[in-house]
């Protein structure tokens, strides 16, 4: 099972993270509507659980909204939960993408969920600050390929992950069109461990913002990672 214990950072710590992490993503999502290929951010209601989901309804399973922002290199991601990201063991954080030849792959297994959310790669983001994608070739999953160390981040209720295109190749679409949606999980064997889906349905494309307003966001991610890793590195045991 995967470990998702780590050190309680403190209020005035949590506060200063939270804060560089939502200055970067205002900045990216204050656009000018011409410059934007999709929503700012995408809600999703409270409480609104799978009935197939057979976990614990805890708020780290819980999602309230998403937003995918990119420059044509990488994409950044960004989900709020209702509740501090990794309360619940075994929990993962899974953003689905439709490159081009995205299928209904959920629906095929067991319970069949999932239907109009076409995949053909997943980046699973962990609570452990790691993260990893997998490219399906014909519905079938490839190796999972580990993301860069820094690329995610876990701010309280707020997870992030930078994934670069170069490990999400086209597969008939431009990478301003690829469509993502996110389904939290206790777990990766079967599709009952699937919580909620964010969209519901359906899928989002990416904010393309401006090459000054990229740069602000990745330093405030960068920043943001900074601050966390110096803390938890404070706080580790001697």
């Amino acid at each position: 099972m995967l470990s998702t214990s780590r050190p309680t950072l403190s209020s005035k710590w949590r506060s200063a993270a939270a804060a560089l992490g939502m200055a970067a993503l205002l900045a990216a999502s204050g656009l000018a509507s011409s410059a934007a290929a999709g929503p700012a951010t995408v809600p999703d209601a409270m409480g609104d659980f799978l009935g197939t989901f057979s976990g614990p309804h805890n708020g780290d399973l819980d999602v309230l909204s998403v937003s995918a922002i990119q420059n044509g290199t990488d994409v950044a991601f960004s989900a709020t939960l209702a509740g501090p990201v990794g309360t619940t063991p075994g929990s993962v954080y899974v953003l689905g993408v439709n490159r081009g030849a995205g299928a209904p792959l959920l629906t095929l297994g067991t319970p069949s969920v999932g239907a109009g959310i076409d995949f053909d790669a997943v980046a699973l983001l962990f609570p452990n600050d790691t993260g990893a994608v997998v490219l399906f070739t014909g519905g079938v999953a490839g190796a999972a390929v580990p993301l860069a160390a820094g690329a995610v981040t876990v701010s309280g209720s707020t997870i992030t992950g930078v994934i670069p295109f170069s490990m999400l190749p086209s597969t008939g679409f431009t990478s301003a069109n690829y469509l993502y949606n996110l389904w939290p999980r206790d777990g990766l064997a079967t599709n009952d461990q699937i919580s909620d889906f964010a969209p519901d349905a359906s899928s989002f494309r990416a904010n393309v913002p401006e090459p000054a307003t990229w740069a602000m966001m990745l330093l405030g991610f960068g920043a943001l990672g900074a601050v966390l890793r110096r803390r938890r590195g404070e706080l580790a045991p001697a």
